[in-house]
């Protein structure tokens, strides 16, 4: 394929031959439950039309809405139909036609966000994976903070924010590049604003202001398998969802009981929980840092929990540098070309080693053995969450206890794959 070929395969919108409705239904003996769904769709320069392709170019797609039906098994329900989010988005600009990883971009961003509504936050997503989350006393300052979290990876990302966009937040979004932009609302003057960038999706989401109703709703979880089959599973809630939830760190090892000495300080739990929040929409194995209500470094799906323990940590510090470079001369860091300028930010991240003194890490499963946690704690790493369980907790208390930080137990894993 040639060239301008490709290029045209992204611009292409895919005619999808997905039918209009689809019911699935659950059958035991003589009881039948069945959801119906309508698909989605947006008119588009006068043209009615639904995705424009799957994952891939090339790739027909669909997305449905839940319309009606009530599903309960056992003593779990489905949330009850007609309370859309992502799968009805009101479309102000279109920008370049929407494609599922947009639709699922946002919707992984709001996954995380149903239990963050108690103040302004913003998360950005990419590659349905945070690249910044933040949250602060203003909706600009939380948008700031979760760009410059990750400014690299957040180029071409989908921006989810729980508040009305006022003109601050907005001036500071049109200074970078991003496919989406979604809010409860948008503040008079602000899609004019949004107009200079044409391809910007900007997508309107009312019920985004109900989000914490969501936060204990769950869905059914369909994967497919490449044979046809098909694994279901109830959407996961965390249940460690405020600082009381959490579980003290200890354990009996041969007979002997281990805790740990230090309970965080009121500042740490408050990162712990924000961390633990941000993991059910992180893909698993993960490990995140985070300071002051704001991500630090995110590793995901990596298969060792000390590799991934390592990736957050070596992101913290390429983060930070760029941070910096960005700051204070407007160019990324690795396009400094004075010797200097890049040699006095190196030695400023090595000195505050990447910003993770008095830090918080937080892991989506247990650590099997010590090594995965002395990562964090080697960096001053001051705080630490994670579900327990190993046999091996004893050495993981013993690590945080020589180096003085805090530790607590959530009791339940955070896998998502």
């Amino acid at each position: 394929m040639a060239a301008q070929d490709l290029k045209a395969a992204y611009k292409t919108i895919m005619e999808d031959h997905f039918p209009p409705c689809m019911e699935i239904s659950f059958v035991e003996d003589d009881r039948r439950q069945t959801l119906f769904y309508e698909k989605a769709s947006w008119v588009i320069e006068g043209v009615r039309t639904g995705l424009r392709y799957g994952e891939n170019p090339g790739q027909e797609a669909a997305l449905y809405k839940l319309i009606n039906g009530n599903l309960r098994l056992g003593a779990v329900e489905c949330i009850q139909p007609g309370r859309h989010l992502a799968s009805d988005v009101e479309l102000l600009q279109s920008g370049k036609h929407p494609g599922k990883t947009n639709i699922t971009d946002v919707d992984n961003a709001l996954n995380i966000m149903r239990y963050l509504m108690d103040s302004p936050c913003a998360i950005i997503v990419k590659h349905n994976n945070p690249c910044g989350v933040a949250k602060a006393t203003s909706l600009a300052e939380a948008y700031q903070r979760a760009n410059m979290a990750d400014r690299v990876a957040a180029f071409g990302g989908a921006i989810a924010l729980n508040r009305t966009v006022d003109r601050d937040t907005a001036e500071l979004i049109l200074q970078n590049y991003a496919e989406v932009v979604a809010a409860p609302d948008f503040a008079e003057g602000v899609m004019d604003m949004f107009a200079t960038k044409k391809n910007l999706r900007v997508m309107r989401i009312a019920d985004i202001d109900k989000l914490t109703s969501y936060a204990t709703q769950r869905v059914v979880d369909f994967k497919a398998l490449m044979d046809g089959g098909m694994i279901v599973q109830w959407s996961f809630i965390p249940e460690a969802r405020n600082t009381a939830d959490f579980l003290p760190a200890r354990t009996v090892y041969k007979g002997q009981e281990y805790a740990v000495e230090r309970q965080p300080t009121a500042q740490e739990a408050d990162d712990l929980l924000f961390g633990w929040l941000i993991e059910a929409g992180v893909t698993s194995n993960s490990v995140l840092y985070v300071k002051d209500g704001v991500t630090v470094g995110i590793g995901t799906g990596e298969q060792d929990r000390v590799g991934v323990a390592e990736i957050a940590r070596d992101k913290a510090y390429r983060k930070l540098a760029d941070r910096l470079a960005w700051e204070r001369h407007q160019t990324p860091y690795n396009l400094l070309d004075d010797t200097a300028n890049r040699q006095a930010i190196d030695e400023e991240v090595a000195a505050e080693r990447g910003g993770l003194p008095g830090s918080c890490m937080i892991s989506d499963a247990f650590f099997p053995f010590r090594d995965g946690v002395e990562v964090g704690l080697r960096e001053g790493v001051s705080a630490v969450l994670q579900p327990g369980g190993s046999l091996r907790d004893f050495e993981v208390i013993e690590a945080c206890n020589e180096a003085g930080a805090a530790m607590v137990f959530t009791g339940q894993r955070s896998f998502k794959h």
